[in-house]
């Protein structure tokens, strides 16, 4: 295939992915976001799989990149609902933690624009908390469940193109496979079939003429 084929453009689709995806995972690391994280990491092992598969002509491997692709677009779907509060979810429970921890999105107080107003606790007040606790956020361009979506949409998108291009490569590759069959290419034994002749041909006697 060329350098302008499908393979190729497949190749720069799972870098990309690579990129989106580590640049999510340091934002749900700052944010304790535990779900999230687990399923970057798989994400992050089934794209370099998926690459793998593209550079070294691997079909198998860009299948399970493939399968994956659609259980990763379905996962950003239910991102985007649990954010918008969509199907009964809610984006103010702790789902996203296993009920561990009562943090949110790290976007929640450092979105573009974000004010975090704290109050420091009186002197004398014993509390399980830090010292102050942060008790509103104002002035935030974007609310924080936006940029969650807009993170999901793009996650989305890539992960269509990979689909896409992950079938159209995987199709290439059966097509070469199957045509290289066709004219002997796994033949184990191609000089046998060429060069064998009829036995009768072959023990013939020779007598001497008189």
């Amino acid at each position: 295939m060329g350098c302008c084929s499908g393979r190729c453009t497949l190749i720069f689709v799972c870098t990309l992915q690579l990129v989106l995806a580590l640049e999510r995972q340091v934002f749900d690391f700052l944010g304790y976001q535990w779900a999230p994280i687990l399923a970057n990491f798989f994400h992050i092992i089934i794209v370099i799989l998926g690459l793998f598969g593209t550079i070294q002509y691997r079909p198998r491997y860009i299948v399970v990149y493939t399968v994956w692709a659609a259980l990763w677009v379905a996962w950003n779907v239910f991102i985007i609902c649990f954010y918008l509060d969509v199907g009964g979810l809610s984006k103010d429970n702790d789902l996203l933690t296993f009920n561990i921890s009562a943090h949110h999105s790290w976007w929640s107080e450092h979105g573009p624009g974000c004010i975090r107003r704290e109050l420091q606790q009186a002197p004398g007040v014993r509390t399980t908390a830090e010292a102050h606790s942060y008790i509103s956020v104002m002035g935030c361009i974007v609310d924080y469940q936006y940029i969650e979506v807009l993170h999901s949409s793009t996650q989305i998108f890539v992960a269509l193109l990979g689909f896409v291009y992950a079938c159209y490569v995987v199709s290439v590759m059966t097509e070469e496979e199957d045509s290289f069959d066709f004219i002997g290419g796994f033949d184990p034994f191609p000089l046998y079939h060429v060069n064998e002749k009829p036995s009768h041909l072959l023990l013939k006697p020779m007598y001497p003429s008189t």
